[in-house]
């Protein structure tokens, strides 16, 4: 029998990273002109993995997201794994908007990518759906390659990661 040959597909940030960004954005709105006695806040959740930004305004608040979202751009954050949620008025006329970290696939995604491998109809490529993971197994590594190039090539909403090779 032939060596079966798999690979995992997952999603996900990397916190350190993510709080890296937090910190040099703080840092940006703390020295910029722009906000000077203004509020503007941003808070990491870590264990929720949320992001909440606070501010006095609408506008405030778009220069506010900008910041966090360059900030994350340049720690190479992917930001397809950010779920950002609508400006919400919140006390004393202030606004806050709450973004989720996508930190594994969701059942919808990966099923997804499940019958997108179907699709491509490889030769004795098979995706199994394993929790927050997807696995793809096949007996040829060059298939498994056209396989991560598709998928690659493919938008499913989130920044995939491969792993796992063997």
């Amino acid at each position: 029998m032939a060596q079966q040959n798999s690979f995992d597909v997952t999603t996900g940030v990397d916190l350190q990273e993510v709080d890296n960004a937090v910190n040099q954005a703080q840092k940006e709105v703390a020295q910029r002109y722009d906000f000077k006695g203004a509020t503007a806040t941003i808070e990491f959740k870590r264990a929720e993995g949320l992001l909440l930004l606070h501010a006095d305004s609408d506008f405030r608040m778009q220069q506010l997201w900008d910041v966090v979202q360059t900030k994350l751009i340049k720690r190479q954050v992917p930001v397809k794994n950010l779920d950002v949620g609508e400006v919400k008025p919140a006390g004393g006329d202030t606004v806050r908007r709450e973004i989720k970290l996508k930190m594994a696939l969701d059942a919808e995604t990966a099923k997804k990518v499940a019958a997108a491998i179907k699709e491509a109809k490889m030769r004795k490529v098979q995706a199994s759906i394993q929790g927050d993971q997807v696995r793809v197994a096949g007996p040829d590594r060059d298939d498994l390659q056209q396989a991560m190039a598709m998928l690659r090539a493919t938008d499913f909403g989130v920044e995939l990661k491969f792993g796992n090779y063997r």
